[in-house]
């Protein structure tokens, strides 16, 4: 008897975690394969902001294009284009 296949998850809950890397490749390596791919960035206040990454700095400035604000889990927000200003600098 064939056990029934799980039921998708719902559409506003958190992207899977990434696949482990096979190779030994650095943090930058990995966020430049990711530009031009959808991503979730997470401030600390626990906002997500979730598009498409267009681009990012070593200050870990982003910018994001077709962005949703999501707080709670719930869309609050949409934006065309985001800029999410970094915190790494001296």
């Amino acid at each position: 008897m064939d056990s029934p296949s799980p039921p998708p998850p719902p559409e506003d809950s958190p992207p899977p975690p990434p696949l482990p890397s096979t190779s030994s490749g650095s943090p930058t390596d990995f966020l430049k394969a990711v530009v031009g791919k959808r991503v979730v960035v997470r401030l600390v206040s626990g906002v997500d902001y979730r598009g498409l990454l267009s681009c990012l700095d070593g200050y870990m400035n982003i910018a994001l294009e077709q962005t949703e604000e999501h707080v709670n889990g719930r869309i609050t927000n949409r934006y065309g284009d985001a800029f999410i200003r970094g915190n790494n600098g001296s």
